[in-house]
């Protein structure tokens, strides 16, 4: 063959990932830059970040001469096996200039690959001549080839070069598509995958593209949502890296958490492998979606380009184990999650997309794994990120259903989703309610109304604002002050009923809905059977059942409920109640679940407090899969039933850890907020119990606190006694906890002259209503060497009320106009931290005549246009 044209037998598959191994691993900011970086930065083989040595280079070069030898096929080969090593140096020489090139990711690909080439080999002049003539050929080739992928990695890799180059970003797709179907003719595996992945990438995107939003589904509405037009992106934290006390030297000298909040999915971009955690209902499962979705889109049209070309396997946990195991291994990935594609994959597909470091993984509920299982499924995820080092892999997780750190070994970053923020729930019910216009144009009138009362109602209502911390809740809000004329329920039972009410009862009589399979059930007769259904999955360890499991539950129980038996056998009532409650679904044809976990275990808590097996609640009590369930069941129970469980909760408990009998004994205190009535000593002894052990002696155990919720606020002690060491753990337990009922505590510590504790208090500004916590804290706070933080309008307007600061930090987005405008007094500020990216130069600083100082996160990308005068630190 001749070598010139062994370039174009390389598919994508092949060349890609060597290429990869060029440029330093995507970190914090990559992929999001807002200008263009130079390529003497990015490669991997020369300065501060370098992980590639010489000798390392010259493997990938021989590899990819290889590569190409072998895709000249057997008996064609284009140059003697003794000049492969010559051809090796010679590239790897080559490619070394690299380092070299005064030019930025931009200027490469407006420059194009073969002018890229040119430029290299320019560099380099004398390197091919050693060479014989096939073997120069054959060098000319590759590192056309090389160039072309070189190219194509950068609009892949920065938003900016994306956005900015779109149509040198589908140029070079079409060119490398070519390419790949040029091997058509000539059979290859990657022949195969292209056609199979052109096919598996849209079934994703329509699988994946849609969400259900609760309470939308009444009257002339449907069931599920475009996930473009209705996804919102709440915000991610990380948990800080430590010092020897527990803080980190960002937190110690900057003041204030180091890390706000980001929008969850572009945090995600910073790192390659996440363990996600997020309660029930914080919107894991959406995420996971979006990221799947945005995996099928152009670069130009989503604000995540960093996925393009990367192939997601959704692999929801709930399914993969209900029959006992660990994960599957990937050549049963599909067939494992129902996927109708599955048979038509080619041999050893899957395997190849992780082995070439194209796959995103997307593992959802850990939680939702029985306790016993979830070792087996470490070990599983332990083995991919060895043996797939450049797959990127996203796992989800309740909370508690893991110890913290689980996966820190295998590379994994810990993140958690936050309490939706007020502008979240604003955004939230506005985007609920436009939803619904859409669907009923005819109620516009009064939905706008509902939009501006619940608006109002969740911000000066705290019980309605204790509520309103996730999608979940929110849905269930808005449906409901819409469905009952503006009246909403209060507290957490109350609006779990309101809800089983309104899909239960209310849904087809709303929609003027008769009986098209023979079965009309009242409200009460389907809550029976559907709490059957929650209670097996519930003692079985379970989010998901068989349908033929399914169906045999309701047959043992139909006789027991005699308006649901005259109507039909055990599977036309469970045809009836997957059809028309609302609240079951079918992930696959052979499996049920709930359309939320949530509901399940709501429903499960309803049947065990019914048949009075307070016993089964009491024996499983320290595993975190049943914390909500004995949390609903405390509402849920009568007065005498609710102080056994919570004596229970005290009681010693045989056969299980201190750990355990720790998290029993703190679960029976966040017990007490849900418990409508209780005797008084009952309250007093949880208290006395528990008193102790919320006096943490560690930043991450005080923020563990935060889980009990606001009855903890009762249970701390008086921080006028407490040391300095101790009053900032109290401090962290105490903004852990989003309520207002906090203010009230913390402005017992606002007076410490201790620098930490201002900054913990400082940090923790968003999580509270804007006024009267500035009025209450932060106006009390000595400002000296201390970092103010602003993430919204009503923040920077409200300090600027208070007279200003001289350290400010910003973290949240805003333009420099905005800033300008709401940073006064201008001469006042000296110090400015950057927590957020503004997109913009830097010159605007110069409305600011004393500045002295800008700081720069971390994960930020270096700033520009910084006038004269002020020290940038990064």
């Amino acid at each position: 063959m001749e070598p010139s044209a062994v370039g174009i037998r390389l598919a994508s598959g092949v060349v890609a990932p060597l290429v990869r191994k060029l440029f330093v691993k995507e970190g914090p900011g990559a992929g999001l830059v807002t200008r263009p970086v130079r390529i003497s930065g990015l490669v991997s083989f020369k300065g501060e970040k370098r992980t590639l040595s010489d000798k390392d280079l010259r493997k990938l070069a021989a590899e990819l001469v290889t590569r190409a030898v072998r895709a000249a096929g057997p008996g064609e080969r284009p140059l003697p096996e003794d000049e492969e090593s010559a051809l090796a140096d010679a590239l790897a020489t080559t490619l070394r200039g690299l380092g070299e090139l005064d030019m930025d990711d931009v200027q490469a690909v407006l420059l194009g690959h073969s002018a890229l080439a040119e430029r290299l080999a320019l560099a380099a002049p004398h390197t091919p001549r050693a060479l014989s003539r096939d073997a120069e050929l054959l060098h000319h080739a590759l590192l056309g080839t090389a160039c072309l992928h070189i190219v194509h990695f950068f609009t892949q890799r920065s938003t900016f070069v994306a956005r900015t180059l779109v149509e040198q970003t589908r140029t070079l797709d079409g060119v490398i598509t070519k390419i790949d179907e040029f091997l058509d003719g000539h059979p290859s595996p990657r022949t195969a995958d292209l056609a199979f992945e052109r096919t598996y990438l849209p079934y994703i995107a329509r699988k994946h593209s849609r969400l259900t939003i609760y309470g939308i589904d009444l009257a002339h509405s449907p069931d599920r949502w475009p996930l473009d037009s209705t996804y919102l992106s709440l915000g991610a934290t990380s948990p800080r890296p430590r010092t020897a006390f527990g803080l980190s030297d960002e937190w110690l000298v900057g003041g204030g958490p180091p890390l706000p909040p980001q929008r969850a999915d572009r945090a995600l971009a910073d790192f390659d492998r996440v363990l996600l955690r997020g309660v029930a209902g914080s919107g894991k499962t959406t995420l996971i979606h979006w990221l799947a979705v945005s995996c099928t889109k152009d670069p130009a049209d989503t604000p995540l380009p960093h996925l393009y070309g990367r192939i997601p396997f959704v692999l929801p946990l709930r399914t993969l184990t209900r029959s006992g195991g660990a994960l599957p291994t990937p050549d049963r990935f599909l067939a494992a999650v129902g996927c109708p594609l599955s048979g038509a994959q080619p041999d050893g597909w899957a395997e190849r997309v992780l082995s070439q470091g194209r796959a995103l993984l997307l593992i959802d509920g850990i939680d939702e794994a029985p306790e016993d299982d979830r070792e087996a499924v470490r070990g599983r995820l332990r083995d991919w990120a060895a043996r797939y080092p450049d797959t990127v892999c996203i796992v989800t997780s309740r909370p508690s259903a893991v110890p913290y750190e689980w996966l820190a070994d295998d590379g994994f970053t810990e993140l958690s989703l936050a309490p939706m923020s007020r502008e979240d729930v604003a955004a939230f019910i506005q985007r609920w309610h436009r939803a619904a216009a859409q669907q009923n144009p005819a109620d516009l009138d009064r939905l706008g109304h509902y939009e501006h009362t619940l608006l109002n109602a969740v911000r000066i209502t705290r019980d309605l604002g204790r509520l309103a911390t996730n999608p979940l809740m929110c849905g269930l809000l808005c449906a409901l002050h819409r469905d009952r004329r503006g009246y909403l329920p209060h507290g957490r039972k109350e609006l779990y009923d309101a809800a089983l009410s309104m899909l239960l009862e209310r849904r087809d009589r709303e929609r003027a809905m008769v009986p098209t399979d023979g079965v009309e059930l009242t409200r009460q007769p389907k809550i029976q059977l559907l709490q059957k259904l929650a209670h097996w999955m519930l003692i079985n360890g379970r989010s998901e059942m068989d349908r033929e499991t399914a169906i045999a539950t309701l047959a043992a129980h139909l006789p027991a409920v005699p308006d649901a038996a005259r109507q039909g056998g055990p599977e036309e009532v469970f045809r009836h109640l997957l059809n028309r409650t609302g609240l079951l679904r079918e992930p696959t044809p052979s499996t049920v679940d709930f359309v939320h976990r949530t509901f399940q275990d709501y429903l499960a808590a309803r049947a065990t407090v019914q048949q009075h097996d307070f016993a089964l609640l009491l024996e499983h009590a320290h595993h975190d899969a049943w914390e909500d369930v004995i949390r609903m069941a405390v509402a849920l129970a009568r007065p005498d039933e609710c102080a056994a469980l919570l004596d229970g909760l005290l009681a010693p408990h045989a056969g299980i850890r201190a750990a355990e009998a720790r998290h029993r004994k703190l679960l029976a205190a966040a017990c007490l907020e849900h418990a409508a009535e209780l005797a008084p000593d009952v309250r007093a002894r949880v208290r006395r119990f528990t008193r102790d052990m919320v006096r943490p002696s560690t930043p991450a155990a005080a923020r563990a606190l935060g889980w009990i919720g606001s009855i903890v606020l009762e249970m701390l002690p008086d921080p006028a006694h407490a040391s300095d060491d101790e009053a900032l753990l109290l401090a962290i337990t105490a903004t852990s906890i989003a309520d207002d009922m906090a203010i009230d505590y913390l402005t017992g510590l606002r007076d410490r002259a201790h620098h930490d504790i201002r900054a913990q208090l400082a940090g923790a500004w968003r999580h509270y209503d804007t006024a009267r916590y500035a009025r209450d804290i932060i106006a009390h706070l000595e400002p000296e060497e201390l970092y103010f933080p602003v993430t919204d309008l009503e923040e920077l307007h409200t300090l600027r009320r208070l007279g200003g600061r001289p350290h400010l930090r910003i973290a949240g987005h805003f333009t420099p106009e905005q800033l300008i405008e709401g940073i006064a007094p201008a001469e006042g500020l000296t110090r400015l931290w950057l927590a957020y990216d503004l997109g913009a130069s830097m010159e605007w600083l110069s409305a600011f005549p004393k500045l002295d100082t800008l700081r720069v996160g971390r994960r930020l990308p270096p700033v520009t246009g910084v006038p004269d005068g002020i020290r940038v630190i990064q």
